[in-house]
């Protein structure tokens, strides 16, 4: 399984419109893309392609998050989404 962690570029955390934005493209995949917030529950498992789900996992600017999928490439789109201001137009 591929996993990346990275730090949640978005200053407002990832709420509406970056978890929005995640969740479509981690819908692009067929494979299931999982993430988990760094220091939160272990057994907490949030599923990328849904933006309510992202939104309820809390995660707010600085925070760690562990991309984790068996699709590398679609850990590398969606990590590199997280570690974006997705906030700016």
């Amino acid at each position: 399984m591929a996993s990346k962690t990275v730090k949640v570029g978005s200053t407002v955390g990832l709420h509406a419109r970056p978890a929005t934005i995640i969740a479509d493209a981690a819908g692009e995949f067929d494979d299931e893309i999982i993430l988990i917030l760094v220091g939160g529950d272990e057994d907490d498992e949030t599923d990328a392609a849904s933006s309510l789900m992202i939104m309820a996992m809390g995660a707010e600017f600085g925070d760690e998050v562990t991309v984790e999928s068996e699709n590398a490439a679609a850990v590398d789109k969606i990590a590199a989404l997280i570690e974006q201001n997705l906030d700016e137009e």
